[in-house]
């Protein structure tokens, strides 16, 4: 995936605004835009984040190469074996992962590591994945976390996962390709430039 850039210069910023880049130095003299100077010759930059607030206040078009993906995957799974497969599955597809191998560790790892997505089973001892759904549910923090239960658990159960929130649910066995695919869907659907 494409880093984003931090900084730009006035060139730069100029071609994602598809403008002058004397336009841009405007904006920035006239206090629109956010940026700095570099000592010496006084060449200005401007923080990539500052851009993109710039682009929302005045309703311009976003580039996709300003938009930070969050490719970030938390599979919570009991079974090592299990978990492993759907690590390196995700890992080829150029995804990053962590595993919980339970529920309460799914919580801790929800705040340190703030997953875009989050594989989680139902099927767990101690605190179960429906717990683990119905407090992250609850958590203004996870509000755009997307979930996809991954579970050998009956119809019904998955159903009532859906109904609490959870985002999609796949029957185990899966299909690789359906995994995969659901996970990039849901994050292409979390990228946001959300920037306040």
């Amino acid at each position: 995936m494409k880093k984003q850039p931090n900084v730009l210069t006035t060139g730069e910023a100029a071609k994602y605004c598809d403008v002058n880049f004397r336009t841009v130095i405007r904006w920035i003299e006239k206090g629109y835009l956010n940026a700095y100077k570099l000592p010496g010759r006084g060449d200005k930059r401007i923080p990539r984040e500052s851009l993109v607030r710039f682009l929302k206040q005045h309703d311009m078009p976003i580039h996709a190469d300003l938009i930070e993906t969050n490719n970030r995957v938390l599979i919570v799974e009991d079974e090592p074996k299990m978990a492993d497969a759907i690590a390196r599955l995700l890992k080829r597809a150029g995804l990053q992962t962590k595993i919980a191998t339970s529920g309460f560790e799914a919580g801790e790892l929800l705040r340190s590591y703030q997953p875009a997505v989050m594989t989680l089973d139902i099927g767990m001892p101690g605190l179960s994945g429906i717990d683990v759904l119905k407090y992250t549910k609850a958590q203004q923090d996870f509000a755009e976390l997307k979930i996809i239960i991954v579970s050998a658990q009956h119809q019904s159960e998955l159903e009532e996962c859906l109904r609490l929130g959870a985002d999609l649910a796949i029957n185990k066995p899966f299909e690789n390709s359906e995994l995969i695919e659901s996970v990039s869907r849901l994050i292409k659907h979390s990228e946001t430039p959300e920037i306040d």
